[in-house]
């Protein structure tokens, strides 16, 4: 059974930082493209970041270019959100997401994914 499972969310300060991980089970990542998502209250999930399958291309939503970075894990099967310079306005479920994919860029439009984990809170709050 294909399964992600999202890890790291939690209470933070404005300004703080957090590291998010998307650990795969049952399938490799290595052939799939991932992407975070996040859903606050009362909003529409929106599209956050992806990586590409090799992790050479990746993508940003405007409000966290220059904050957040998506990478891939040297283990195998973890691909990572790092998070600094928190606001308000990221608190949310952040959610991450496969497809499997061996060529292109990666997209942030959550109908492209088949794959998704349970979600894991993010607030940031004094």
């Amino acid at each position: 059974q294909l399964q992600l499972v999202e890890s790291g969310g939690g209470l933070v300060q404005p300004g703080g930082s957090l590291r998010l991980s998307c650990a795969a089970s049952g399938f490799t990542l290595d052939y799939y493209l991932i992407g975070w998502f996040r859903q606050a209250p009362g909003k529409e999930r929106e599209g956050v970041s992806c990586i590409s399958r090799s992790g050479g291309s990746t993508n940003y939503a405007n409000s966290v270019k220059g904050r957040f970075t998506i990478s891939r894990g040297n283990a195998k099967n973890t691909v990572y959100l790092q998070m600094n310079s928190l606001k308000p306005e990221d608190t949310a479920i952040y959610y991450c997401a496969a497809v499997r994919k061996l060529f292109g860029t990666c997209v942030l439009s959550d109908e492209s994914y088949d794959y998704w984990g349970q979600g894991t809170q993010v607030t940031v709050s004094s």
